[in-house]
């Protein structure tokens, strides 16, 4: 079998986690102590996959060095992305450097299937996961065998409930190639773009098999919200040892960081705490608090603190940005 290559599009500009995509990539952005970009090359390299072409754009250099940094085992090849045309656009930008399958990962969808020996076999395949309301993603229907019939990208009626995960398996990469050049060059576009659910579904009609394959879970890392149920996931997944800290009350599962400096606090259950962290006087749970942040005399649930940020007051809820400052409260009044 010829060597399989991934292709990750991470080019967007994470308009839905906004401030936080001001500064830095949206894979980028940790959960459970690590970047999604981890967690997606972790599962790319379970699979056997060594070779991935990452689309970039907006902050690329920072996939780069963390790519070369922390995964030097991965062949890696870069594509500038210059123009936003739609995911079949962004995809078709790597046609001239596959020579083979092709496996595809959305740079914010992180799966759990049973897909290993689906990768070694001649099989086309694509990930669903049935969801209550389809109308915010594209759909594929089946037939009897599990075989896709027809894919529909965004339905404005409920025609089915397994809606794309964003994870897909190409044996014929060419026959994937050649459309979507056929796609681009008509024009001919979805909601104003060009889709990949269009070549999908032109493939089907030239009669590729591409199988339906059920995900056991899929973790959307695309708005504040998903990505802190992604961090309570993941948590409860990975279990990350933590050590006792002195008048630190931890309920399990949360990260925090070694170089983290807490004091007076209740930590939990579900909250990461990143590198050179200083928090005092704080209750906090189901939140993300990222390097180098300051958080003192506050009440803290389902929040996502920026990079170098301050924080100070009687809050519930908050998504600050990096390096922002609040304080509600003066520095003399606390909780304890």
């Amino acid at each position: 079998m010829k060597e399989i290559t991934c292709i990750l599009p991470v080019a967007g500009i994470g308009k839905r986690l906004q401030p936080h995509t001001f500064t830095i990539p949206k894979v980028l952005f940790p959960v459970a102590g690590k970047p999604i970009l981890g967690y997606l090359l972790d599962f790319v390299k379970s699979l056997g996959i060594y070779r991935v072409i990452f689309i970039i754009g907006h902050l690329g250099d920072k996939i780069i060095d963390y790519v070369n940094a922390y995964y030097p085992d991965i062949e890696g090849i870069f594509i500038k992305q210059e123009e936003f045309l739609g995911l079949g656009y962004a995809i078709s930008l790597a046609a001239d450097y596959v020579d083979g399958p092709v496996f595809i990962n959305l740079g914010d969808t992180i799966i759990e299937a049973d897909i290993k020996h689906l990768i070694q076999d001649d099989t086309s395949w694509i990930a669903v996961k049935e969801v209550d309301d389809p109308r915010r993603f594209g759909v594929v229907l089946t037939d009897g065998e599990g075989l896709v019939t027809k894919v529909v990208e965004k339905p404005t009626e409920v025609i089915s409930r397994h809606a794309l995960c964003g994870v897909y398996f190409f044996n014929n990469s060419r026959l994937l190639f050649n459309l979507l050049k056929d796609l681009i060059a008509s024009g001919k576009k979805t909601r104003n773009e060009f889709q990949l659910t269009d070549a999908i579904g032109m493939m089907i009609e030239k009669g590729e098999k591409i199988l339906a394959i059920p995900a056991k879970e899929w973790l959307d890392c695309g708005r504040v919200e998903t990505l802190l149920q992604t961090n309570r996931f993941l948590l409860e997944k990975y279990k990350p040892s933590v050590f006792p800290i002195p008048s630190v009350v931890i309920n399990h599962p949360v990260f925090i960081d070694p170089s983290a400096q807490l004091k007076n606090c209740v930590v939990g259950p579900f909250v990461s705490v990143g590198k050179n962290v200083i928090m005092s006087n704080v209750i906090v749970q189901n939140s993300i608090i990222n390097d180098s942040s300051t958080v003192k005399n506050i009440v803290l649930t389902d929040s996502v603190i920026g990079y170098s940020a301050f924080l100070s007051g009687n809050l519930q809820k908050i998504n600050l940005g990096d390096a922002s400052q609040v304080s509600l409260m003066g520095e003399e009044e606390g909780l304890f």
